[in-house]
């Protein structure tokens, strides 16, 4: 039993760890929408492409946060 336990915490620690890099790009892109919307004229499409990027990036995020949570009976 506690080996299914060391086996939970090290998927919960490799989570983890890839929110935090999905964050990282999540912020890094939150700039360079920032930069690129400053910039006369800039590329609507380009522009698209990032915010679609960002989205998907915190539905992921979303997902895999959901998966560290225990699960709540109603």
């Amino acid at each position: 039993m506690d080996e299914d336990n060391e086996d939970n915490v090290e998927t919960q620690e490799q989570i983890l760890q890839q929110v935090a890099i999905m964050q990282s790009e999540h912020s890094n892109l939150d700039a360079v929408i920032e930069r690129l919307g400053q910039d006369l004229p800039f590329d609507q499409l380009e522009l698209q492409r990032l915010k679609k990027r960002k989205l998907i990036l915190k539905d992921e995020m979303a997902k895999l946060r959901s998966r560290i949570l225990p699960d709540i009976i109603a």
